[in-house]
């Protein structure tokens, strides 16, 4: 079957997939990093790709950016292609000065002003977790890879350019968040409504404290400690 968004069948896709949000960061996973590779989706240039990583089965397939466009790719993938755990692999901004450059994080919980939730489905949860079980397997490969991660709350955002922004480390140091993206909160809430799985791994790409950044090319190919933590979910 296909939907407005995904031209693919359901055998096409696997149980896990990774979500970058840059489709040519998915792209990118799978010319690295998986073998017997096969592209399942090109609708609106949104590439999606199964293969296989260590001998186990594997999906990535972008999400674009916003918690709209996430949260059309990754409903889609659970209600209708059977999809069971979704791991955003994306990029974010620190909030606190203990965060540097390719730091990664574990997100626990994702806090939004969003009012995604509660269109989608009345919910009106300002605060959303990952799954439990996903997130233990997640730390646990990280220790296994000798790949550290940072855990904690994350800033789901639906506005990139802020124009009160010096607020903004107030408000963060407030409600204990580590840094902001914005996805998560949607990813997390289908997860929830679909009583499926959802987590949340992300590269510090630049530092609302010190002003450290990266490159765009740097954001598409560089953070690979996140992509080797969650490639080893494949099944």
């Amino acid at each position: 079957m296909s939907t407005p968004h995904i031209n693919a069948e359901k055998k096409d896709i696997a149980k896990v997939v990774l979500m970058p949000g840059d489709p040519l960061r998915a792209k990118y996973i799978a010319d690295t990093f998986l073998s017997d590779v096969s592209q399942f989706n090109s609708v609106r240039n949104m590439f999606g790709y199964t293969g296989f990583y260590k001998g186990r089965k594997i999906s990535v397939m972008g999400s674009g950016m916003g918690m709209p466009s996430i949260g059309i790719y990754s409903y889609e993938l659970y209600k209708f292609f059977d999809v069971e755990t979704i791991i955003r692999i994306g990029s974010c901004g620190a909030y606190t000065k203990d965060l540097k450059v390719y730091d990664t994080i574990l997100v626990t919980e994702a806090y939004s002003e969003s009012s995604f939730a509660l269109a989608q489905a009345k919910c009106e949860k300002t605060t959303l977790s990952a799954s439990k079980l996903i997130n233990e397997k997640l730390e646990k490969i990280s220790k296994e890879l000798n790949i550290p991660v940072v855990k904690g709350k994350i800033h789901s955002s639906d506005v990139f350019y802020r124009e009160y922004s010096d607020e903004v480390l107030e408000f963060a140091q407030e409600k204990n968040l580590l840094g902001v993206e914005m996805e998560s909160f949607a990813l997390f809430h289908n997860a929830n409504v679909l009583k499926k799985n959802a987590a949340c791994l992300l590269t510090v790409s630049d530092s609302l404290v010190t002003n450290e950044s990266t490159t765009p090319e740097e954001r598409q190919t560089a953070f690979t400690n996140m992509m080797k933590i969650a490639l080893e979910m494949a099944e």
